[in-house]
């Protein structure tokens, strides 16, 4: 049994504000490849109220930043990369280039190849994303990439310095101070003043979203990481205070972020639609964390904890939270899901901030088929082959057969002039 105790925005209503999103960044992008730096700076002017004499940052404005920031932060922010990088680190030695002898002189192999140049966005606004500096740009670094450039929108038409400073620190090798579609834009097609990148990165709001299915073939992207979304599993030894917590503190990213209560207690229920309520009070987010409730948030009653992983999976969220009594029974049996967050003793800020996983994550379902952000996105897996004279032959023979099944003559031609070559034809 599956029941509904609350339910959201309708899937039309969703789709019409898709729409609208689709032809806005449509037009921006067509308008900085035509443009170049023309377009950003008025791209810039207009949306952000930026127009400096450069974009880029230079290395004394970035030191200068980097003194403007109290020691405490400073030191905050490299405690919270060196978990980021510990666990990369570990993640890239769990990636082996491999190289094997399948038949006598036929050696196959593989070679994982970092990407050359790569694009991180770092999210602004109203919440300054300073982890997404750790998470996108050091990672990279990890990776090997050699190339990584990031930019961040201005602030009110400042220039957010701790931002700055954890990209700074992360070892980006440009910094811009460039935000939205432009800045995805610049980065992918590059202008007069920023040389294009191979990979965008980062996660941001639905126009940053939007911009990087868009630009995907003509630069490679991670995923499609939009407005954030958070899941709650829960049964009745949960706490409702802690329940209702969870979700505002995701819904408060915007207005369309979905928050969901997948539960097996009615009780449970109904205590967090009430503690809901009498948090957004107080909460400084509320304006915010309330509207994505009202119209994103959702509830849903059902019978098993069987029953909870079939309608967590037809979900696919990106953040799911695990507060019932065998957490570990979600993570052996859940299958779609970005991060999972097993026990009350941990939540999505720690994973979003400190703890060293990554926070850029699958949002709108993407989770069915990929993962989130690691050092396996800025490798390529590329293959190679290699036989003896002798193994050339005897393979040469199967490949002559196979293509002419297929009417691949050119292909069979290939073969056969091995076999010629280096063995005696029997075909």
């Amino acid at each position: 049994m599956v029941m509904f105790l609350k339910q959201g925005k309708s899937k039309e209503e969703i789709v019409k504000s898709e729409v609208e999103t689709y032809e806005t960044v449509r037009n921006i992008l067509s308008l900085v490849e035509k443009n170049g730096d023309k377009a950003v700076r008025k791209l810039s002017a207009n949306l952000d109220n930026w127009s400096p004499n450069s974009f880029r940052l230079s290395l004394e404005q970035i030191d200068e930043i980097i003194k403007s920031i109290p020691e405490q932060t400073i030191q905050d922010i490299q405690f919270a990369q060196a978990q980021v990088r510990r666990f990369a680190e570990v993640q890239k030695a769990s990636v082996k280039d491999v190289e094997v002898e399948t038949l006598p002189g036929v050696i196959l192999g593989h070679k994982n190849i970092p990407v050359n140049s790569v694009g991180c966005y770092i999210p602004g606004g109203r919440y300054p994303m300073v982890a997404s500096a750790h998470m996108s740009i050091l990672t990279a670094k990890v990776a090997g990439v050699k190339r990584v450039i990031a930019c961040t929108p201005p602030i009110k038409g400042e220039i957010p310095a701790a931002t700055v400073c954890a990209m700074a620190l992360a070892g980006a090798d440009e910094i811009y101070i460039l935000g939205g579609v432009q800045a995805m834009a610049a980065m992918a097609f590059g202008t007069e003043t920023i040389k294009p990148v191979d990979m965008l990165v980062g996660p941001g709001n639905a126009y940053v979203a939007e911009a990087k299915r868009q630009l995907f073939g003509r630069v490679g992207i991670d995923l499609l990481a939009g407005l954030t979304e958070v899941l709650v599993i829960a049964d009745k030894t949960a706490d409702p205070e802690m329940v209702a917590c969870d979700i505002l503190a995701q819904a408060k990213h915007g207005p369309t972020s979905p928050g969901v209560l997948i539960t097996t207690s009615e009780e449970l229920a109904m205590a967090t639609l009430k503690e809901i309520d009498r948090q957004l009070e107080s909460l400084p987010t509320a304006d915010v964390a309330g509207m994505a409730w009202e119209d994103n948030g959702v509830i849903i009653l059902v019978d098993s904890i069987e029953e909870a992983v079939v309608q967590a999976d037809k979900l696919a969220f990106e953040h799911v939270e695990v507060l019932t009594r065998d957490p570990d029974y979600f993570l052996e049996n859940l299958s779609n899901y970005g991060a999972l967050f097993l026990g009350p003793e941990t939540n999505v800020a720690y994973g979003d901030k400190v703890i060293g996983t990554n926070h850029t994550l699958p949002t709108k379902g993407a989770a069915r088929y990929t993962g989130g952000l690691w050092v396996g996105k800025f490798l390529k897996t590329c293959t190679y082959q290699r036989c003896t004279p002798e193994a050339s032959a005897y393979i040469g023979e199967y490949a002559a057969r196979l293509c002419a099944i297929e009417n691949f003559m050119g292909h069979r031609e290939q073969a056969l002039l091995r076999v010629r070559r280096y063995g005696k034809a029997t075909v």
